[in-house]
């Protein structure tokens, strides 16, 4: 009511304007009447009564029937009106019209008015609907959270476990401080969460509120900048008084890089608002005066930006990595995720977990809700593994688009495409297991080969990068061997893009060149400019520059005979493998290794599986690499995407 006390004024005044205007005697119909007609009716004794006010009069008479008619007129200036009534014996009454006090004020102030409510309308919109209204914009923003229902713990939180550890220690400090004060220690008075986008750090945050049992203040670090210059620094003064007044507490900031990145990148110096927001924020965080029993909790993916003054010991006094979970962390995420899906009996948590690495925690939420969804598109009452491996294939290599139509020629081009990818993988030393290959078109590619790792990676050697590019160049050997190198096509352009990086890399970054040594040659570093990140370039000597293409080119080159080496000497295999692809579109892994062996593929003939696409189905094809997982995805695409 408060926010919208002028609004309920206007309303009400109006209103009250509107009865005042509208209200009056209520009675049958009123008739309008000339003067000289109402004389005559005097005249005859017609008239019974009349009510005179101002320049107007009504009144009642009776017609030769006897029946009561109400009339109105308005009255001349005739001063022998009145007395020529009381003669002919007419009730005469005298009103004063009355203006309604609401109304006056309402004419009078309504300009005044109107300008106060446009200022305060501009206000809250300069200052985002700030706390307090328009005179409230340097008030805090942060919400003091007591989630009753839909409370998060951290039974909630899994693949995280050191990072758990962490904070409930924090959690057990505000809780008996006296457990660590006996020994010296001292609260910790900030704790930085970082990790790439998706792996829980919100979450984290919100399950630190619902296990501790003290005061929880959340907010974003966007909510104290505004756009004047001391508003922020407004915000976090405020922020601290409310959390020293309710001690001990924690305070929980969201994307703290958008009010603490590096000082000095701005153009306004010292007087930015930015900059004067995090300057406070670093006086109350560790200042003259002592914040005991406050916590700040933060949470971003982007520390580099950060200023360094804020992630000093004093401050933030830890900082807690939550990367995308591991293969145990990745079956604690899934099952936390499958409580509300029921599930059929086929399902697998660890053969999911071992099929999705590199997922983060919001993948896997994806992942089990794609196959939620695609069981009830199926009409299914449970959840089936069949489902995970299409939400699996949906989420790594895109939906399918089994409505795209290409000739005999293009399909079987794709066909040879795809199987010259597998066949060069499984034949390299070290190369990741081949998981499915597909020349049905899914999301931008039109023919995917993909390979998961038997474990999750934290390193590669170098035999698995060059059977890493060996098997790229598996798709364009394929074609040129079989199709003849008039007839190849773009399909393998991205292919090249993806081996070109990867060679680059491994001669200027990873110090796999005997002729370059142990050096990194980095042509561009990353600086911040203005607040941001901007490419710079290093200069390289010309000889330099040589040798570094001249050793990629030679890497490239090794790949390329590698792989046609591979397809040559297993041609036999290269046939099975399209053929097999010709005829039922996808193969796993298992299936391309029973082909090779002479075995024929047993396929269970379900109902509630799409069915398969006609020959005509797909399109040409681009190779191209899914960055997101560990594992490697080649597919072929158009040739404008090469």
């Amino acid at each position: 009511m408060s926010k919208n006390l002028l609004l309920w004024v206007v309303i009400g005044m109006t209103m009250m304007s509107v009865f005042n205007m509208f209200s009056g005697p209520m009675g049958s119909k009123t008739e309008p009447m000339s003067y000289t007609a109402f004389i005559e009716k005097v005249d005859q004794g017609l008239v019974d009564d009349v009510t005179i006010q101002d320049k107007q009069a009504v009144g009642h008479y009776r017609d030769m029937a006897g029946n009561i008619t109400r009339f109105e007129l308005e009255l001349p200036n005739d001063p022998t009106l009145v007395q020529r009534l009381v003669d002919a014996k007419v009730e005469v009454k005298a009103s004063h019209r009355e203006e309604s006090l609401f109304l006056t004020i309402l004419i009078s102030w309504f300009p005044m008015l109107l300008l106060i409510g446009v200022w305060i309308f501009f206000m809250r919109q300069m200052q985002g609907g700030g706390k307090g209204g328009a005179m409230g914009f340097g008030k805090s923003k942060a919400k003091l959270l007591t989630e009753h229902k839909g409370r998060v713990t951290f039974d909630d939180v899994a693949g995280c476990d050191e990072a758990k550890q962490e904070v409930t220690e924090v959690i057990e400090f505000l809780r008996d401080p006296t457990k660590f004060t006996r020994l010296g220690g001292k609260i910790p008075k900030g704790i930085l969460l970082v990790g790439p986008p998706g792996t829980g750090k919100t979450l984290l945050g919100r399950a630190i509120a619902g296990e501790a049992e003290v005061p929880f203040y959340s907010i974003s670090g966007s909510d104290f900048v505004e756009m004047f210059v001391g508003v922020g620094a407004s915000r976090v003064r405020d922020m601290f008084e409310q959390a020293k007044k309710n001690s001990p507490c924690i305070i929980f900031v969201d994307e703290i890089d958008a009010m603490g990145r590096h000082r000095g990148a701005g153009l306004g110096g010292g007087n930015d608002e930015r900059e004067q927001t995090l300057n406070q924020l670093l006086v109350e965080m560790d200042g003259f005066e002592a914040n005991e029993g406050v916590i700040l909790v933060a949470a971003t993916n982007r520390p580099d930006v950060l200023d360094p003054a804020l992630l000093r010991p004093g401050r933030f006094d830890r900082q807690v990595t939550v990367g995308n979970p591991d293969m145990p962390g990745r079956v604690a995420i899934l099952k936390v995720h499958m409580k509300k899906v029921p599930l059929s009996s086929d399902v697998n948590v660890k053969a999911l977990a071992r099929g999705t690495p590199g997922f983060s925690g919001a993948d896997l939420a994806n992942l089990v809700n794609e196959a939620a969804l695609s069981a009830a598109r199926y009409n299914r009452d449970k959840v089936t593994n069949q489902d995970f491996e299409e939400s699996k294939d949906k989420v790594m290599m895109g939906a399918e688009r089994r409505s795209m139509v290409m000739t005999e020629e293009e399909k079987a081009l794709t066909a040879y495409h795809e199987a010259g990818h597998a066949l060069v993988g499984i034949h390299s030393p070290k190369h990741d297991p081949l998981h499915k290959v597909t020349i049905i078109p899914r999301g931008r590619a039109l023919g995917v080969t993909m390979n998961l790792p038997e474990r999750d990676r934290l390193s590669q050697s170098r035999i698995e990068l060059e059977s890493r590019l060996a098997s790229l160049f598996g798709g364009r050997m394929a074609e040129e061997i079989v199709f003849g190198k008039e007839n190849i096509t773009t399909g393998a352009g991205h292919d090249i893009q993806q081996a070109t990086k990867i060679a680059k890399a491994m001669v200027t970054e990873y110090g796999f060149s005997d002729r370059l040594g142990r050096l990194r040659f980095s042509e561009n570093e990353e600086e911040v400019f203005l607040g941001r990140s901007v490419t710079q370039s290093k200069h390289i000597s010309d000889a330099t520059s040589k040798i570094i293409d001249e050793e990629v080119r030679a890497f490239i080159d090794i790949a390329e005979e590698k792989a046609r080496f591979i397809l040559t000497e297993h041609r036999d295999e290269l046939e099975i493998i399209a053929q097999g692809l010709l005829e039922y579109e996808t193969l796993s892994g298992k299936e391309v290794t029973a082909l090779l062996k002479g075995e024929t593929i047993q396929r269970r003939d379900d109902s509630n599986n799409v069915p398969k696409a006609d020959v005509d189905d797909g399109e040409s094809v681009v190779m191209d690499e899914d960055d997101k997982t560990d594992g490697q995805v080649s597919d072929k695409g158009t040739g404008q995407e090469g």
